[in-house]
């Protein structure tokens, strides 16, 4: 099993965060109607694409085309510099098939980016940088005072009151794909960007088949992780998960989403590897959307857990493991 990151003297492309996802729809209308009831906040619509944000200060966090295709657009990460845009397209392998350096001139937040293909599978990934920021919102949460059995935090006669309303949603967390050759797609990943295995999962044969992906920081703490893969006979994205506020806001858009006749893919329940509160969803075109709270951060002092793989490793409590989700 491989322990980590494999040594290598090649400079790495340093990535700083997740920033947003990208979809094509063929039902467009009925995309963005999804959209909304998710929590997201449209911004800008610029041609065939609408964009969301989030409450946070990213510019968006998903855009949805519409397309004579229904096909993930692929995930985009912000790295340090300019310069790194340029270390990624001189570097990267030639089956990558990198751009060079474009302007995102007509995208909420502008920015600079570079788009290339993965090596084994051919989705996008894109790097951008320059970005700029938005002022965060105010999704008006009430602030909760908890009644534990030797502990009352809330005063006599105060209550606990909420809004059915989507679960809004803070930022993009992370996204996972299947891919089919896991070695090759972990030896790419991990050689040219600064990903590193929060999670190595190996099957009864001690072969690792899946990583999540935290990024080094240094002592930055990081989401557990930001990118998974695993391997499967054919290539797909399995979904995209974003962060909300707390469990009530959660599950208050678990029931919204429930009410207006979508499809609950699995949730709600609590993740082992990450430890977040899960709820994921089939949107209209089935791909995969998850809520997630209360994650975990990490930094570089934590070293890479070693799991064989099974149902009983995804989570601690809620709904069995539907098959649909390990497709």
């Amino acid at each position: 099993m491989a322990s980590g990151s494999p040594f290598n003297t090649l400079k790495k492309i340093q990535l700083v965060r997740i920033s947003h996802v990208r979809y094509k729809h063929q039902n467009i209308e009925a995309a963005k109607q999804f959209a909304e009831d998710f929590g997201f906040y449209e911004t800008a619509q610029v041609g065939p694409t609408t964009y969301y944000r989030g409450y946070g200060t990213e510019p968006f966090v998903l855009a949805l085309e519409a397309s004579d295709k229904t096909e993930f657009g692929g995930a985009a990460f912000a790295v340090e510099s300019e310069e790194e845009l340029v270390h990624a397209y001189k570097i990267l392998p030639k089956e990558c098939r990198a751009t060079e350096v474009y302007e995102l001139k007509d995208e909420p937040g502008g920015g600079k980016c570079v788009t290339f293909y993965d090596p084994v599978d051919g989705f996008p990934f894109h790097l951008v940088y320059g970005q700029t920021h938005v002022e965060k919102r105010d999704p008006k949460f009430p602030t909760l005072k908890v009644n534990y059995p030797d502990e009352k935090k809330r005063g006599p006669n105060q209550f606990q009151r909420f809004e059915k309303r989507p679960a809004p949603v803070h930022k993009l967390g992370h996204f996972g794909m299947c891919v089919t050759d896991f070695a090759k797609c972990y030896e790419f990943y991990s050689t040219y960007f600064n990903f590193f295995p929060s999670e190595l999962v190996h099957n009864v044969e001690g072969v690792n088949k899946t990583v999540f992906f935290r990024l080094d920081r240094g002592d930055e703490e990081v989401d557990h992780h930001c990118f998974f893969f695993f391997e499967g006979p054919k290539m797909h994205v399995h979904h995209s998960s974003f962060e909300t506020h707390d469990f009530d806001t959660q599950v208050l858009g678990h029931d919204w989403l429930r009410d207006k006749g979508y499809e609950n893919c699995w949730g709600v329940g609590r993740h082992i590897m990450g430890s977040q509160i899960f709820d994921y969803w089939f949107d209209p075109s089935k791909f995969i959307l998850e809520h997630y709270v209360d994650g975990d951060l990490l930094n570089m002092n934590e070293p890479t857990h070693h799991t064989k793989e099974g149902p009983g490793n995804l989570h601690v409590w809620g709904p069995e493991v539907p098959e649909t989700f390990l497709q």
